[in-house]
């Protein structure tokens, strides 16, 4: 997922009440327990059971198969689903653990879904979204998308029980009103103060932000770069706040987003950060997007190599290309004579792109909305296509454009399962079947899981 998105951040911030677009249609159930018997996975870190009247619970906190007692955390009578976590559990799973973290669990912090299974759980409950969403919204079995069902783990992230990968090397952090650094709960504002991230990356655990106060702040991101030894951190003080004198445990940049514009503004050190993949060097600015693990970076850009085979003298688009990653992969590939064009909404993105791919001639990256900017262009066909669109997908029309420009392989890189699933049932409809698809767990402990599909023109007839 690029510029057009932020990467999810441990303890995102939902709005709490009611279901979004519900209107309230009853007395409040928070707080109410129910013995329950738990059903499959879903979308979205929880698992699915029902009531003995029959309505829905989303429960977080649980697994399939196990019978607990689910206290509700949202929804009224009346609601078509309410939102629960597991407070006792009756019967557990085989798969079930005890957290790592002390963070984790009922009311605490909500930035971490499965800290409770086991890592081959984790990653066999992410397949079975992944394959219930393909099913659902674009009628594919695992088969017909050309997946073996697994959820591939990233490299050296297979430990032994107990221990936690430490991957995230972008964490936001959110403070208190005593100045104290945490991360969100679950769809809340709340925040639950923090004295480690058990996935958060060395490098950024190593600037101590847990360890020291932060007055006058609403949110201190901090940033470890894996293709240096870049460290940043981005301040965001409360309305009329002063920034403070930062004095952290290693060297680090310093950046602070400004009250009137948004904007993010340099305070002292490098306005980037420099990462490595592919074997280019690439800079990132301003909190601009960079896949948060680690090994991600390398691990998509080889996934998508494998599945476009790039040739001498194609062209190739590379949409929501972000800071250049696919399209300076690409580039590398195409010889003298091929083209590559990026497109991207953040025109800081924009220009760190431009300044990454400098050396590669025949590269080209326009700023600008793909659904605006594409049309535009006057482009009527290409070789080779890379898309790596927000959460939200890249939507019908954006698809039935690229499906008209007959390209050979089309690479669809995405971090929602249930976006990828649509979209991928609008390519069929424009004449593309899946050739593979292949999932990465690069957001361990969490719902979360990055795809791969690779897609061809379909035969006539199949």
């Amino acid at each position: 997922m690029q510029n057009e998105s932020t990467p999810p951040q441990a303890g995102d911030s939902k709005a709490v009440g009611a279901q979004a677009g519900e209107p309230k249609t009853g007395d409040s159930l928070i707080g109410e327990e129910y013995e329950v018997e738990v059903g499959p996975v879903a979308h979205g870190g929880h698992c699915i059971a029902r009531t003995a009247e029959g309505q829905v619970l989303f429960v977080r906190h649980t697994l399939p198969g196990e019978k607990i007692i689910a206290r509700v955390t949202d929804g009224e009578t009346g609601s078509r689903f309410l939102r629960a976590d597991a407070v006792r559990i009756i019967e557990a799973s085989k798969d079930r653990v005890e957290a790592p973290c002390k963070y984790a669990g009922p009311g605490m912090c909500g930035g971490c879904d499965w800290q409770h299974a086991k890592p081959g759980a984790q990653r066999r409950l992410k397949g079975e979204v992944i394959a219930e969403q393909l099913k659902r919204l674009a009628g594919l079995t695992p088969e017909e998308a050309g997946w073996d069902g697994t959820v591939m783990p990233a490299e050296g992230d297979k430990l032994p029980q107990g221990q936690v990968p430490a991957w995230r090397t972008r964490v936001q952090y959110a403070i208190d009103d005593e100045g104290r650094a945490g991360l969100r709960k679950h769809r809340s504002h709340e925040v639950q103060p923090i004295d480690h991230c058990m996935i958060a990356a060395p490098g950024v655990t190593e600037l101590g932000i847990e360890k020291r106060e932060w007055p006058q702040l609403a949110a201190v991101e901090a940033i470890s770069a894996t293709g240096s030894h870049d460290r940043q951190v981005i301040l965001t003080p409360k309305p009329g706040g002063r920034l403070p004198l930062v004095e952290l445990d290693k060297p680090v940049s310093v950046l602070r987003v400004e009250e009137h514009d948004g904007g993010v503004h340099r305070v002292h050190g490098r306005a980037f950060v420099r990462e490595r993949a592919d074997d280019r060097t690439y800079r990132v600015g301003s909190g601009g997007f960079w896949q948060v693990h680690p090994q991600a970076a390398d691990t998509l850009v080889r996934a998508v190599m494998q599945g476009l085979l790039p040739r001498k003298n194609d062209t190739a688009l590379d949409l929501y290309c972000g800071v250049g990653l696919f399209a300076g992969a690409i580039g590398q590939r195409i010889g003298e004579k091929g083209a590559v064009l990026g497109i991207e909404s953040g025109k800081r993105a924009v220009e760190d792109a431009r300044h990454n791919l400098k050396d590669l001639e025949r590269v080209r990256i326009e700023h600008g909305k793909v659904d605006q900017v594409l049309p535009r262009t006057g482009i009527t066909e290409a070789d080779l296509i890379v898309l790596d669109p927000p959460r939200a997908g890249a939507g019908k029309a954006t698809v039935k454009h690229l499906a008209g420009l007959g390209a050979r392989r089309i690479a669809y890189v995405a971090c929602d399962p249930a976006a990828l699933a649509r979209d991928l049932g609008y390519f069929r409809e424009g004449g593309y079947k899946v050739r593979t698809l292949r999932a990465f767990d690069l957001f361990p402990m969490t719902s979360h899981v990055e795809c791969v599909a690779i897609l061809e023109p379909a035969l006539k007839g199949s």
